[in-house]
């Protein structure tokens, strides 16, 4: 099937900087969309920000600004660029992707195992 591995979470102070990276491999056809999704304790996962295959981009309001998604096709790879981090960003980051795989008629959701982002005040 589909795998996606995350790298790149860790522990920063307010107003730093961080790398997410997030690899997709496996019998891909196809990817429709990727994208980062952010879990705090005792909150629901929500979408950080996503990039679709024809490159039309999307952010939530609170990252507007500081994160920056991007995607390298040939590597079937997205990244997210979190600056001016703030404490309220502290979750873990998840990866998501959909991607139709070969002999697949559509799409499917995949998910990373998620990192961990702490900023500390």
């Amino acid at each position: 099937q589909v795998q996606l591995v995350e790298s790149g979470g860790g522990l920063v102070h307010t107003g730093g900087s961080l790398r997410l990276s997030c690899a997709a491999s496996g019998s891909i056809f196809k990817i429709d969309q990727m994208g980062w999704y952010r879990q705090a304790p005792g909150e629901q996962r929500v979408l950080v920000a996503s990039v679709t295959s024809d490159g039309n981009l999307n952010y939530t309001d609170s990252v507007k600004g500081r994160f920056t998604i991007s995607k390298d096709n040939a590597k079937n790879t997205v990244y997210l660029q979190m600056s001016s981090l703030k404490p309220e960003d502290t979750a873990i980051y998840y990866c998501n992707a959909d991607v139709q795989t070969y002999g697949a008629l559509w799409s499917d959701a995949y998910w990373g195992q998620g990192t961990q982002v702490t900023v500390s005040s």
